[in-house]
C-alpha cells in the first residue's frame, strides 16, 4: 500500500490533484488508516495510470470515471486503442517539428506551401478516434430501447412530430443560458431531468443505464455533438457532464 505523498511522488500527480480525484470519486483510494490517512493499492495506481492517459487523450473526468467503472472496461483494449492514438499523435508532432526545423533553415527564403501545412493534418488521429466513436456507439446503439424508439416513433404524425422537436429545442436553449453555470446547478440539473423525461415521453423509458450511454454519445458521436452544439458552443459536452451528474444523484 502507498501513502499519497508517495503517489504523489512516484507519479508525478499533485496531492491536490489526488485529493480532487478522491472527491469525485474518479480515483477513491482501497483503504484509509484510523486517522484518515489515504492508502492506495496497486490496482490503485493502475487506475491512476489509466486516467492519466485518457487525460492525455483530452477525455474529460466525467466520461473518464464512467469508462473505468463499467464492469465491461477492458484494460488490454483500452491499452491498444490508447497506444493507437498516442502514437499517432506522436507521428503528428514529429511533423510538425520537421516543418518548423524547414521553415528555420529557410526562413526569408522561398514562399510557404501546402507541404508546410500538411503536418497539420489531423485525419490520421481522426480515423483512430472514429474507432473508438463506432466501439462506443456499438455499445451503447443497440438496446431494446431502441428498437422500441424505431417502433413508437414510425406512429407519428408530421405534427406530433413538430411539437417534440419543439420541446426539445426549448430544453436545448434553456440549457445553453445556462452554460455559464456548473453543470450541477439546481436549474441546470432540472432541465436534465426533463430532458430525460422527454426522451421517455417520445422514445422510449430511459433508464440511468441509458442516459449514462447518452451522456457519453453526445461527447463521442460528431453527429450528435454539431446537432447539440447548433444551440450554443460546448452545449454537448456541457449536457453530457450534466447528465454525469443527474444520474450520480438519482442513484438509489
Amino acid at each position: 500500500m502507498y501513502m499519497i505523498n508517495e503517489i504523489s511522488k512516484l507519479t508525478g500527480v499533485s496531492i491536490r490533484r489526488l485529493h480532487h480525484y478522491d472527491e469525485i470519486g474518479l480515483l477513491v483510494p482501497s483503504k484509509r488508516t484510523e486517522s484518515n490517512y489515504r492508502m492506495y493499492s496497486e490496482e490503485d495506481v493502475e487506475r491512476l495510470y489509466q486516467i492519466l492517459l485518457f487525460k492525455e487523450l483530452d477525455f474529460p473526468l466525467q466520461e473518464i470515471k464512467r469508462l473505468l467503472y463499467d464492469e465491461e472496461f477492458d484494460k488490454q483494449k483500452a491499452l491498444t486503442m490508447q497506444r493507437e492514438l498516442i502514437v499517432e499523435k506522436k507521428n503528428r508532432l514529429e511533423n510538425i517539428i520537421e516543418s518548423i526545423d524547414s521553415r528555420i533553415v529557410n526562413l526569408g527564403g522561398k514562399a510557404m506551401s501546402k507541404k508546410d501545412f500538411k503536418a497539420f493534418n489531423y485525419e490520421e488521429i481522426k480515423k483512430h478516434e472514429e474507432k473508438y466513436k463506432e466501439e462506443v456507439k456499438e455499445r451503447y446503439g443497440k438496446t431494446s430501447a431502441y428498437k422500441e424508439s424505431k417502433e413508437k416513433t414510425s406512429k407519428y404524425s408530421k405534427g406530433e412530430w413538430e411539437n417534440i422537436m419543439g420541446e426539445a429545442a426549448e430544453i436545448y436553449e434553456g440549457l445553453a443560458a445556462l452554460m455559464d453555470e456548473n453543470p450541477s446547478n439546481e436549474k441546470v440539473q432540472e432541465l436534465v431531468g426533463k430532458w430525460r423525461s422527454h426522451i421517455s415521453k417520445n422514445y422510449y423509458n430511459c433508464t440511468l443505464e441509458i442516459f449514462r450511454g447518452l451522456a457519453l454519445m453526445y461527447v463521442a458521436d460528431e453527429r450528435f455533438t454539431e446537432n447539440i452544439d447548433k444551440y450554443g458552443g460546448g452545449l454537448a459536452q456541457f449536457l453530457s457532464e450534466a447528465m454525469n451528474i443527474y444520474c450520480d444523484n438519482n442513484l438509489k
